[in-house]
């Protein structure tokens, strides 16, 4: 891998702000911008965020990558971003009429319950790999059509194109010359046929969607736009990567053959696993989606856990019940009690996912007695978030602990970890106790956006092959399994009836 190959710019467009990367040709990452957006709450269970806070809060980061590096050795732009989130968009203005409405929110609830009881579960699960619930976008458009009729017009017109976050950035960066998405971000919109790789005049009908305001969908690598220096602090590059950030951490983990698995611990967390170019189906409530599409229009589908609350949990310690004064700290102050002295939390905050789907479900603790304190909260939040994942791992093909539920026998050896949490040491040595396997850190945990860059890298030379990304993926630490194996079993059992408190509390 040769210095002369030049580096790419990685956008990745989270949930609670935006992180601009350059990657070298040898994976390494040789600069960093950070910028935080505000997210917005108008009523209980909406989540919101303002499209021009994202944009401004892509160039602010951008900005503050290439102060710390020479743009003229930048080759391409690659983008990762959160999925489901839809957004509305002026196609001559790049104004948005709306708020996006985020993955997160939960104000289409209804309109699920609604459909599935008009039949069209078995078929929108058919087509989509997904199930009617409110974190999918096409859910989210119905909601839109139905409420907000004057602004739906214009979408019905062509005046507002429609699409996730990652189309909205392009047509920014592009001054609206291109409308464009990746199989990852469509296949969660409920718009999505599987099997054809394409959207579905079906779907759109049932959703009431036109889909000529969709954008076209295009390889997940290779030149598919160009920025207009104009609108993309002066600098014209071509845009060579796109994938959902899920996606693009299994591509930056090099989770490139059939049964690797890496888990990202972000504002969720989320639990893929390569099925390669087979659509495998799951009867556990994992979904099936879309990895990435070659240029030459190979599909790589995966198999998803989706858990909508895990940092997510640790910001709420921090920000609603104010017992920790940094995401850092929780380890520490876990560290300071054995155990969580029989204190259970269920973060369900924003209803639960995958494999229990329960829009409905709300936060529990339970356990609480006079001598609980903080540090058995903090540590119980910790623990809450292994629960999550070993739910998802056990259903999960290539699980090979003895385990209800599971989909298939196999073996899976190890569970690569990334995102903010894996930094914490406590927690992924509870992953490893819960899930009875090892548990595996990159030296680089950044792999959400390290996927952008490998993709965008991939598509215009950076790197010739996948092998050579493979190349790049080094260990920080290695958790080994420790601890009595029947006392794990038992915590989480503990946990499981903590879960059946917490489910259809809001109904």
């Amino acid at each position: 891998m040769s210095a002369g190959r030049g580096s790419v710019l990685a956008i990745d467009a989270g949930t609670t702000g935006v992180t601009a990367l350059v990657v070298d040709a040898g994976g390494r990452i040789t600069a960093r911008g950070y910028q935080e957006f505000a997210q917005h709450f108008p009523r209980p269970g909406w989540v919101e965020h303002a499209p021009e806070e994202i944009w401004q809060a892509t160039l602010e980061a951008v900005r503050e990558a290439l102060s710390r590096t020479d743009a003229a050795e930048l080759r391409a732009v690659g983008i990762t971003n959160q999925r489901e989130t839809v957004v509305l968009w002026d196609r001559e203005t790049m104004g948005s009429p709306r708020r996006a409405i985020v993955w997160q929110d939960r104000r289409t609830a209804e309109i699920c319950e609604r459909l599935r009881g008009e039949g069209h579960e078995d078929r929108v699960a058919e087509l989509t790999g997904l199930r009617l619930d409110p974190y999918f976008s096409g859910t989210k458009l119905a909601w839109l059509a139905e409420h907000e009729p004057h602004t739906w017009a214009l979408v019905e017109s062509g005046r507002y194109a429609v699409g996730t976050v990652d189309s909205y950035l392009v047509a920014r960066m592009t001054r609206g010359t291109w409308h464009v998405t990746d199989v990852s971000n469509a296949s969660r919109t409920l718009l999505f046929d599987l099997s054809t790789g394409d959207w579905s005049d079906e779907l759109c009908g049932l959703f009431g969607v036109p889909r000529d305001a969709l954008p076209e969908l295009v390889p997940n690598w290779g030149e598919v736009a160009t920025t207009d220096p104009r609108s993309f602090l002066d600098l014209e590059l071509p845009i060579a990567g796109l994938a959902g950030d899920q996606q693009s951490a299994l591509f930056g983990q090099t989770c490139f053959d059939v049964g690797d698995t890496k888990c990202t611990y972000g504002t969720g967390s989320f639990i893929l696993t390569n099925t390669g170019t087979e659509l495998v189906r799951s009867d556990a409530g994992l979904l099936t989606t879309a990895a990435w599409r070659s240029p030459g229009g190979e599909l790589t589908y995966a198999l998803e856990g989706a858990i909508f609350v895990t940092g997510a949990a640790v910001q709420w310690l921090r920000d609603g019940l104010q017992v920790v004064g940094s995401a850092g700290e929780t380890e520490a102050i876990a560290r300071t009690v054995p155990d969580t002295g029989g204190v259970v939390f269920v973060p369900a905050l924003t209803g639960m996912g995958a494999p229990h789907w329960d829009p409905h479900a709300r936060g529990t603790i339970v356990g609480i007695t006079r001598g609980t304190t903080r540090a058995h909260l903090v540590r119980a939040t910790l623990e809450a978030i292994a629960f999550e994942v070993r739910d998802v791992l056990e259903t999960m093909p290539g699980w090979e602990r003895d385990a209800p539920g599971q989909d298939a026998e196999g073996g899976m050896t190890s569970l690569r970890v990334d995102g903010g949490a894996s930094a914490n040491g406590l927690l992924c040595q509870l992953q490893a106790d819960q899930i009875g396997l090892p548990v595996e850190r990159p030296r680089q945990q950044e792999t959400t956006g390290l996927g952008a860059a490998f993709l965008a890298g991939l598509g215009t030379g950076v790197w010739g092959s996948t092998d050579e990304l493979r190349e790049t993926w080094a260990l920080d630490r290695r958790f080994e399994p420790a601890g009595d194996r029947e006392a794990h079993d038992a915590a989480h059992a503990r946990w499981l009836r903590a879960v059946e408190r917490a489910k259809g509390w809001d109904e």
